[in-house]
Order: C-alpha cells, then sequence, then structure tokens
C-alpha cells in the first residue's frame, strides 16, 4: 500500500525541521576550533543527563550540546566539509550536498555525523534503502545517535511499516526521553501497528 500525502508529510516536516537545526548548530560551529566528534569525552555525561531530564527546555539545551559534538572533527577540512554539506541541504541543493557527504565519507569514514548526514540526504532524494545503510553505518560508529534511529523511524513509517518504525523510534526515545514529540508519535505508530496485525 502507497503511503498517504499526510503520512508522507509528516515524516518529510519532521525531518526538514532536523535539517533546519543542524545549520543552526553549523552555523554556531562555523569557525570553530573544536575537535570533538562522536568519540568526544564530554558524550558520556550529555548523555546521562539527557535520559535522566524530565524538562523538556532543559533537554534542548542538552540536545544542543550533543549535535554540537558530533558535528566536530578533529580535521579543520573535515569540519569545513561538514558545514558546506549542511548549506548545501539547508538551501535544497541535495544532488551537491550527497556529492560533499559522499567526498566527507571517503576521507573521513570513522566520522559518523558525516554518515548520517550522507543518510538524511539520501532519505531526501527518496533513497531509502541507501538511507538505511548510512544509518547502519552511523550507528556502527555511535549507537547512541538517536537522530539516525529517528530517521530510520522515518523511513520505516514512509514504507507503511509502523511495527519496525515503531521499534526504531523506542530505541531513541531511549536515549533521549524527551525528544520533540516522540512518545505521541510513538503513540501513532503503535496504535497503526495494531491495526495493521
Amino acid at each position: 500500500m502507497r503511503p498517504s500525502s499526510t503520512r508522507r508529510s509528516r515524516p518529510l516536516t519532521s525531518l526538514r525541521t532536523a535539517v533546519a537545526a543542524a545549520a543552526v548548530v553549523a552555523a554556531a560551529l562555523a569557525g570553530s576550533a573544536a575537535s570533538a566528534d562522536q568519540t568526544a569525552p564530554e558524550l558520556e555525561g550529555l548523555f546521562s543527563a539527557l535520559r535522566t531530564s524530565t524538562d523538556p527546555h532543559e533537554a534542548i539545551k542538552i540536545e544542543f550540546q550533543v549535535w554540537k559534538l558530533w558535528l566536530q572533527h578533529p580535521d579543520s577540512q573535515a569540519r569545513d566539509t561538514m558545514t558546506r554539506g549542511i548549506r548545501s541541504m539547508q538551501s535544497g541543493d541535495y544532488q551537491g550536498a550527497l556529492a560533499t557527504f559522499d567526498d566527507l565519507v571517503e576521507r573521513n569514514p570513522e566520522f559518523a555525523e558525516a554518515w548520517n548526514k550522507r543518510a538524511t540526504v539520501h532519505y531526501l532524494l527518496g533513497n531509502d534503502e541507501a538511507s538505511v545503510a548510512d544509518i547502519v553505518e552511523t550507528l556502527e560508529l555511535e549507537p547512541r545517535h538517536f537522530g539516525a534511529l529517528s530517521g530510520l523511524a522515518l523511513i520505516y513509517e514512509r514504507n507503511d511499516q509502523p511495527a519496525a518504525a515503531a521499534s526504531a523510534l523506542r530505541r531513541a526515545l531511549a536515549v533521549h526521553p524527551q525528544m520533540g514529540g516522540g512518545e505521541r508519535r510513538l503513540k501513532r505508530l503503535e496504535d497503526e501497528a495494531g491495526h495493521s496485525i
């Protein structure tokens, strides 16, 4: 069964919001000399705080700090390439963004966020199989990547697989319980999965 336009618009709207948020973080990092990525030692404390936070506003601040670290890389050329790819995504130049992230992944295969950004572009281009493959790579490098897990849920949702989408979203919420709209989205997916059995 083909997804309805309403069902298609929800995942795309969620992803566009995530792309816009990434652009804000990238702009905040422009020119930054920070050198971190998914291996940053600060992430342990941030993820602990994220899991236990009961305040959505506090969780948003923690989430921003996590994204800020994920977007960094010890190599300045990798950081510049990441920023360029995000700007291409934000401007709607998905083919340009894909070429940029292809290069970034090839040069820095250990950079989880490079894989995640390429997965996002593949999703936006409708290349779900390629997006899932890149999400798998992202999660190999950073199993706590709630953004990748949420993206995986979007792909399953777009392909009328609500049970698989709910499973991926549960994993994301285990890491980031206050993820914006996550509980509502999970409830809807669980309801859809229950009706399709």
